[in-house]
């Protein structure tokens, strides 16, 4: 069977084939899986030209030197040529496009839509969504409770197409404690990590305010923060000052290269988010492969990555009383026995064979 990945955005700012495949391994990683049972090619739009390949998959790297196609012609030609026999198309936010694809494929060919998070679209294009369901054969949801809120506006006509498939995961894994530690140079007992931006909706406010209020019970309480972005980190930067202790709890990292936070995530006994809304959560996914516990706020796709109750602990988002809660309730946790039921979350529902392996088996349903 030859499965094609494919989208319609190009990211300009790479130039560097290799740089782009490592900042997308988080997808490969399924890709080069499926690739070990079919011919899997993907399509790649970034600044740059050429054809690779690299763990048994292809990658054709295609410029058309527009960071949207709206008329893909060409990619489609293309995709033809191919001859696939399934085509996984990244986003649902492609309905006009997609059916240009189907018109160009015909009916034999199986597409997938992957969801990355989106809202189903309102007015005049969810008329265009409502169209382009009429071409799909699956979607594939973190968790099919994303999903519903895309069937009730009728933008997904059938519940049934709604496949539970995680579609990213993590190339990181588990290394020695102490080690990774020395390197980061991490002290603390427990250590938390935050890795994220800092945002309104990953929420690091109420972690901060939380994790103060939980240090004065737990003095030796580390918490790391890591962020890409600094929306509201002169407001963090103000509740620490205000924290009277000569010794903080919170330590400031900033922005590190995403190589090094396999040492990190290591160097941590919890991964701790706020987020009031995510896709795929790619952060906590990366932190469980190092056997990070996840400390996560009570939505869907953590509710998903989780378990729930298969490993970690949840909480209310934006409530800081809630998650002060589950704060006191790690120091009663046995922290090797959790980091054991983590690495198995990880290895049965978040890995890249087992998301593979799920993908494989919708595909076979498709096929019957």
């Amino acid at each position: 069977m030859k499965i094609v990945s494919t989208s319609y955005t190009n990211t300009v700012q790479f130039t560097d084939p290799v740089a782009w495949l490592q900042r997308i391994n988080f997808y490969t990683g399924i890709l080069e899986e499926l690739a070990k049972k079919n011919r899997v090619e993907s399509i790649e739009q970034i600044n740059y030209s050429g054809l690779k390949e690299h763990k048994g998959v292809k990658y054709h790297f295609l410029n058309f030197r527009k960071s949207k196609l709206y008329f893909p012609r060409g990619l489609h030609n293309y995709i033809k040529k191919l001859q696939p026999d399934v085509v996984f198309v990244n986003g649902l936010i492609f309905p006009l496009q997609v059916v240009q694809l189907r018109l160009k494929l015909g009916r034999t060919v199986k597409i997938i839509l992957l969801h990355r998070g989106e809202k189903p679209h309102r007015g005049i294009k969810r008329l265009l969504q409502k169209l382009a369901d009429k071409c799909i054969d699956a979607y594939l949801f973190t968790s099919a409770e994303f999903g519903k809120d895309w069937t009730q506006h009728g933008n997904i006509g059938n519940q049934n197409k709604i496949h539970e498939v995680i579609q990213a995961s993590s190339a990181f894994y588990q290394q020695e404690k102490f080690l990774a530690r020395s390197a980061a140079g991490v002290d603390g007992s427990p250590v938390f990590l935050w890795v994220g931006r800092l945002d309104a909706n990953k929420d690091p406010l109420t972690v901060v305010k939380a994790f103060i209020q939980f240090a004065r019970f737990q003095p030796g309480a580390k918490l790391y923060m890591i962020y890409q972005s600094d929306e509201v980190l002169n407001d963090i930067k103000d509740l620490i000052h205000q924290e009277a202790n000569t010794v903080k709890p919170i330590n400031l990292v900033g922005k590190i290269a995403h190589e090094e936070l396999q040492t990190w995530y290591n160097a941590a006994d919890f991964i701790i988010s706020g987020s009031h809304h995510e896709g795929s959560g790619i952060a906590v996914c990366e932190a469980m492969s190092c056997g990070c516990v996840p400390v996560l706020t009570d939505i869907i796709s953590f509710r998903k990555m989780s378990g729930p109750g298969n490993c970690g602990l949840l909480y209310e988002p934006g409530n800081t009383a809630s998650l002060l809660k589950i704060l006191m309730q790690t120091l009663e946790l046995d922290i090797e026995k959790e980091r054991a039921k983590t690495l198995q979350q990880f290895k049965t529902e978040l890995s890249f064979e087992a998301i593979a392996k799920k993908i494989a088996q919708v595909i076979a349903t498709l096929k019957q």
